[in-house]
């Protein structure tokens, strides 16, 4: 045939070695999966780890994520037709019992929140020898002493012998303040002196100075922005209670002591020891 002039000759180019074809964004995929899958199976581990309160708590969140954080107590699912699984105390798990955990979680809290407001006082390296914040049956104490170990004696937070705040005194008791009047709980303010016989012309004795210190605690921190009717009671034990207890005239044993009261407190005084006082020495009455 005779050769056409018009037809193009047909080139290929074959390439050897290189690597192979774009394989897409499927592999993307699968490890996307696998991290989630690990991560929903470390947090399974944990929870399984964790007491059953916090196991209450976990439940309560998924079962009502908005109002859970507000109320601190669970409700039924955001879903009709019935409650979920979680929505079931453990066994031996009370209601209750989750509850007062809460309570005392958040007065832990309040008690840190404290501790930092007293941090950033002037003078705070002197301070904190005189404040002790904890935990206590009846709630958060927290215990303004008038004298250290080292000191021996001082009146750091009251005029010498008198129910007058110091200026110090009146500035720790405000910033303490300013946390406890944020909390809904109960306030109780104790006043405690040493066994040293009180010094006056007239009938005033320790009962009455501790008794005084504790009003006059009251009236500052009322001032300076607790509540209405949050403080319950105002307790004076004179000597009745040292902190020292082998030493009753350490002068240590001087202190007023702010608790805030768990929910639960009123049975805590119910069981407390009752004490009087018979010719200057403290016993046990008869139950």
């Amino acid at each position: 045939m005779p050769e056409n002039d018009d037809q193009q000759p047909i080139i290929i180019i074959k390439k050897s070695g290189g690597h192979g074809g774009h394989h897409g964004g499927a592999w993307k995929v699968a490890y996307a999966d696998f991290v989630t899958a690990m991560m929903a199976f470390f947090l399974v581990m944990w929870l399984v780890a964790q007491d059953e309160v916090v196991k209450v708590n976990v439940a309560g969140w998924f079962n009502d994520p908005v109002n859970w954080g507000k109320t601190n107590k669970g409700g039924d699912a955001i879903l009709k037709g019935g409650k979920s699984i979680l929505d079931k105390t453990p066994p031996g798990v009370s209601r209750q019992r989750v509850d007062e955990h809460q309570a005392r979680e958040v007065l832990k809290q309040a008690g840190d929140r404290i501790h930092d407001a007293l941090t950033g006082l002037p003078d705070f390296e002197s301070i904190q020898e005189h404040v002790e914040i904890e935990m206590s049956e009846e709630g958060l104490r927290i215990e303004l002493i008038e004298a250290t170990s080292a000191e021996g004696d001082s009146s750091y937070f009251f005029t010498s012998g008198s129910a007058r705040l110091s200026d110090r005194g009146s500035m720790i008791l405000s910033a303490i303040t300013k946390e406890v009047g944020n909390l809904k709980n109960r306030v109780v303010i104790e006043g405690h002196t040493d066994s040293k016989k009180f010094v006056s012309k007239g009938k005033y004795s320790n009962w009455e100075l501790s008794a005084d210190r504790a009003n006059s605690a009251r009236k500052l921190m009322e001032t300076a922005g607790l509540r209405q009717g949050q403080v319950a009671e105002i307790r004076g034990y004179a000597a009745n209670r040292p902190k020292i207890a082998d030493n009753p005239k350490d002068a240590r044993n001087r202190r007023i002591s702010i608790i805030v009261q768990n929910d639960d407190s009123g049975e805590y005084i119910e069981k407390m020891e009752i004490h009087e006082v018979i010719n200057g020495k403290v016993v046990k009455s008869p139950n």
